[in-house]
């Protein structure tokens, strides 16, 4: 069964639901808490943390009134640690929202009891998170942002647009667990295309520009950023180096375009949060994260950001500027 057909209107059906209480139940208010990955003054992190709150009150959950939301923010997604998703459990939360399959592996390691809803993972079956996306099983279910594939849509759209591209550096953290599995994708497209894929793994921010600047110097060179803690907490220092260098870029989110980038394509940052609350809802009512199906984002943007492309001496096809949700200029 496809990945597509576990999409299902879950905050329509919640709001139907008779609420039993949870806090007469236990006699406390339950304990949410929120991982929205990120630093507590990055504004993408606190829209995300707001659409979660905002749906969630939505639904008739109040913070500090019938429920509580801990939030907790890091530096950078890439310093959380065993003893940090330790912290985050030890207060006995009723419910756990994650954000992206590091923090989800940390968590998952810590609890096996404690209901767990993730946000933008990429393949949760074969990362061993649940054991199928129709019938999670266990502790964790939640929603899913990219397959694999879109790496070669992301690499077909950047060519498009600067179709002289023969060679693309892919850049993530490569302790990332889908770090392999998206290499292969890009690497089946580009060779079709005639485009050389060449490996550029990131541990760190001090190592982006060191990374390029190799491979920048040659002509005829892309970039393809892939989603990642990294390239989301340090988008501008990614998107400045690809300009110094003059590497055309895309990545998954509109954050990278709007901080300078090239181009993105990807979800609505916002929708998957807005989805957790549901599932958050259904199960302080009492459902059972491993009844709740894995489900698929549904909503995506293409942003170009015409000022870079300028800069790039890149003129983008019309065609490509008529398909776009939002034109930076």
């Amino acid at each position: 069964m496809k990945r597509r057909e576990f999409i299902i209107s879950a905050g329509a059906a919640a709001m139907c639901w008779p609420r039993p209480a949870l806090a007469q139940q236990t006699g406390r208010v339950p304990l949410v808490m929120l991982w929205a990955g990120g630093r507590s003054d990055d504004p993408d992190v606190q829209r995300r943390a707001g659409a979660f709150r905002t749906a969630l009150q939505e639904l008739g959950w109040i913070d500090g009134r019938n429920v509580r939301i801990e939030n907790r923010w890091t530096s950078t997604p890439l310093r959380v640690t065993e003893s940090d998703a330790a912290a985050m459990i030890a207060p006995g939360p009723d419910v756990i929202v994650t954000t992206g399959a590091p923090v989800l592996a940390l968590v998952h390691r810590q609890t096996r009891t404690i209901p767990v809803v993730f946000t933008l993972v990429t393949d949760p079956v074969s990362d061993g998170f649940v054991t199928s996306l129709a019938r999670p099983g266990g502790n964790v279910t939640g929603f899913t942002i990219f397959e694999h594939s879109f790496a070669g849509k992301w690499l077909e759209m950047l060519k498009e647009v600067v179709p002289t591209m023969t060679r693309v550096a892919v850049m993530q953290n490569p302790d990332h667990p889908a770090w392999n599995a998206y290499l292969r994708a890009a690497g089946e497209i580009a060779s079709r295309m005639g485009v050389e894929v060449i490996p550029a793994p990131v541990n760190n921010p001090a190592e982006i520009e060191s990374a390029l600047v190799g491979f920048g110097a040659k002509p005829n060179g892309g970039l393809l950023v892939l989603p990642s803690g990294l390239s989301t907490a340090h988008r501008a220092v990614v998107a400045d180096a690809a300009l110094r260098l003059r590497l055309p870029s895309i990545a998954a989110l509109k954050i990278y375009a709007a901080s300078g980038g090239l181009m993105s394509y990807g979800v609505v940052m916002t929708e998957p949060y807005q989805q957790a609350a549901t599932y958050v809802n259904r199960i302080l009512k009492g459902a059972k994260p491993g009844d709740l199906p894995v489900q698929a984002a549904s909503k995506f943007e293409m942003v170009i950001n015409l000022k870079t492309a300028k800069a790039l001496g890149i003129t983008v096809p019309a065609t490509m500027l008529g398909r776009a949700d939002e034109v930076i200029e």
